[in-house]
């Protein structure tokens, strides 16, 4: 009789053993899954920001090389490969000149799929805001092209949608040239 009463004690130590090791694998998969799920979305955003980079540089490269603004934007567009901006974003190339340190937007053209203001002004002969850094390097009488993209990111996780504060619904990216 000793020997089944032990026995039983035996089983009951192992049987909580079990159970708290399932509650340990529960805890530590689900922090995994949120891990993961947090990265894919992270990741996805961080290339299409690298994308947008690209694709900034190449519309303000174009406009500066003598395409018409309208142009560099519809080759933007057609280069945007993983992000789709005919339907998901907006590309807007701005041309701004110096006159005597005050900025001045001389053209303006866009393309895309949703309705965004550029960052540098509201139209052709308003005065645009221009970064200190692309204003040091414009002498007087030169022109800034400039290329922004906006893009509309939808996380693809169920943990993305609560990462509002760490990525922006609408990712936004500019070019001087």
């Amino acid at each position: 009789m000793a020997a089944s009463r032990h026995d039983s004690v035996g089983t009951k130590v192992i049987a909580n053993s079990s159970g708290q090791a399932a509650l340990e694998f529960a805890i530590v998969a689900t922090l995994i899954l949120l891990l993961m799920f947090a990265l894919v979305d992270f990741g996805r955003a961080l290339n299409c920001k690298q994308v947008m980079i690209g694709l900034t540089r190449q519309g303000s490269n174009l406009a500066s090389r003598g395409n018409t603004l309208s142009d560099s934007a519809a080759a933007v567009v057609a280069g945007d490969a993983p992000l789709d901006l005919s339907r998901n974003g907006e590309v807007i190339v701005t041309s701004v000149i110096n006159i005597n340190k005050i900025y001045v937007i001389t053209g303006q053209a866009s393309r895309g799929g949703i309705l965004q203001s550029s960052k540098i002004g509201p139209g052709v002969g308003k005065v645009a805001t221009v970064p200190p850094t692309a204003a040091n390097m414009l002498q007087t009488g030169q022109t800034i092209y400039v290329t922004e993209i906006f893009y509309s990111y939808q996380p693809i996780t169920p943990i993305g949608n609560f990462m509002k504060i760490a990525i922006p619904s609408t990712l936004y990216e500019a070019a001087y040239f």
